[in-house]
């Protein structure tokens, strides 16, 4: 079994191409996904997180501004929330491989996936990349952010030209819907021919 990494840079389109690649069969593993369900009600990290950041869980699991508060802009409280949520995450990661180790490829959906070095251990790289207007535009238009959050969460990721240049397939989602599926098709029959399936 091959083991693909796909990342992009916030705004960039990356749960949408998640999501087509499931649409094709391929099973893709949502970091983010399950970041949400072990700090979601009754998540397994509440009770560390809590211990740790006092007033940011309740009944429905983490309070994502009140946590965000907490860490954003602190890289040593960061770096607390990391120790608990990334073990937490590479286990799920270890278990969703174990159940997919007999298809011929699958595809771990990964944000940070340059900056923390995972890449070195996989098949391949897929990089979601979309013009930089069209990122902030789609950025922005979330709920609660600001053009200050936007710059702060873009400084502490890999800049996209260099996703780019680091990536062994670029998904532009820059353009229509249709043409965006297309391209996901074409990546998926690229990766099965190389599996020999």
């Amino acid at each position: 079994m091959r083991v693909y990494g796909l990342t992009g840079s916030i705004g960039m389109g990356k749960s949408a191409v998640a999501t087509m690649l499931r649409r094709e069969g391929v099973p893709v593993f949502d970091a983010d996904g399950e970041v949400h369900r072990l700090q979601g009600p009754g998540g397994a990290l509440l009770p560390a997180i809590e211990a740790r950041f006092p007033g940011t869980t309740g009944p429905k699991g983490v309070d994502r501004a009140k946590l965000g508060a907490a860490v954003f802009g602190n890289a040593q409280e960061r770096k607390a929330l990391e120790a608990i949520v990334h073990p937490a995450v590479q286990a799920a990661r270890r278990d969703f491989l174990r159940r997919h180790r007999s298809r011929p490829f699958v595809v771990l959906d990964i944000p940070l996936l340059f900056e923390t070095g995972g890449q070195k251990k996989l098949a391949g790289v897929i990089v979601v990349s979309a013009p930089a207007w069209k990122q902030r535009r789609r950025v922005m238009a979330r709920p609660g952010m600001t053009a200050a959050k936007f710059r702060q969460i873009v400084n502490l990721q890999t800049p996209d030209a260099e996703k780019r240049r680091r990536a062994d397939y670029i998904i532009d989602t820059g353009t229509l819907f249709v043409d965006t599926r297309a391209q996901v098709r074409r990546l998926v029959a690229c990766l099965g021919a190389q599996t020999g399936r």
